[in-house]
């Protein structure tokens, strides 16, 4: 896939060019699973830090992300300048999407992703190592604002129900977009109240977009993925999953490696919309 200066995805031969770079910085994800940090700390990429997805990316309070004060604060403290590289992986993959996605949304713009994550670095021969970095020196960072457009809330997606020009693309597992599991593959089956789907929702698992090391697959397979959902360049397109990791990974293919334009995360996903008061459901 595509990787270079100018581009979002940056395959590990780019980022290992860089690995003294002190304008990079090279950001492990735990998501789920992962709360002690026992991926990163079996072995990591040289000179990534690691966050915890929850403590680094929402908000302290609130089911939201952080308001551009506390992001300015964040990125502030953690070594990081508004010209500052951001390049981020995950475990699972998903969560370093999920960060990435955060970091644009609140107004990021250099930040990138690691295509094929600790996976494909490994594969390719490069070492993973267990030692931490020294805490970074915090720098200035000035707020900046988020950007909505990548955004859309959940009355937003009622209303476009009714509108034929808006596609709807669920990336669950097949479990849970057929209404037998709330909870992710191996996990406990829980967040919702209700099985099913939104109504009209085209399923696309996240993972059919990766290969065995999680690196993306050849545009033109992707390309066959998403026409196949009906994706077309006269329709909005909602992603949404089950807290929105997955559906990041949607967003990410359609917007940065296929070109689409009018792309939406519907980030209170099936842990909103499962659990309100009258809004429909299909199953």
């Amino acid at each position: 896939m595509a990787s270079g200066k100018t581009s979002a995805l940056v395959d590990p031969a780019w980022l290992y060019r860089r690995r003294n770079d002190p304008r990079v910085k090279v950001i492990e994800i735990a998501g789920s699973g992962q709360e002690e940090m026992q991926a990163y700390r079996a072995g990591h990429i040289p000179g990534a830090v690691c966050w915890k997805w929850k403590d680094m990316l929402w908000d302290s309070h609130r089911r939201d992300f952080p308001a551009p004060e506390d992001f300015a604060r964040l990125c502030g403290s953690a070594g990081i300048g508004n010209d500052t590289t951001v390049v981020f992986y995950g475990e699972g993959v998903q969560f370093g999407f999920y960060a990435w996605w955060t970091f644009r949304y609140c107004g990021h713009k250099n930040v990138k992703m690691l295509d094929g994550t600790r996976y494909r670095w490994a594969a390719e021969g490069r070492p993973l190592v267990q030692d931490e970095p020294p805490p970074a020196s915090p720098v200035e960072y000035k707020p900046v604002k988020r950007v909505e457009r990548m955004r859309i809330h959940r009355d937003k997606v009622l209303a476009a129900l009714k509108k034929d020009a808006t596609l709807l693309l669920d990336g669950r597992s097949p479990e849970e977009y057929r209404g037998e599991r709330v909870g992710g593959p191996g996990g406990p089956d829980e967040g919702a109240l209700r099985y099913g789907r939104i109504p009209g929702a085209k399923h696309l698992y996240f993972e059919e977009l990766l290969d065995s090391n999680k690196a993306f697959k050849p545009a033109a397979e992707l390309k066959s993925l998403f026409e196949a959902r009906g994706t077309g360049p006269e329709r909005d397109i909602i992603a949404y999953c089950r807290m929105s990791h997955r559906a990041t990974v949607l967003y990410f293919a359609l917007t940065q490696l296929l070109g689409f334009k009018n792309v939406k995360i519907y980030d209170g996903s099936w842990t909103e919309w499962g659990n309100l008061v009258g809004v429909p459901v299909e199953r």
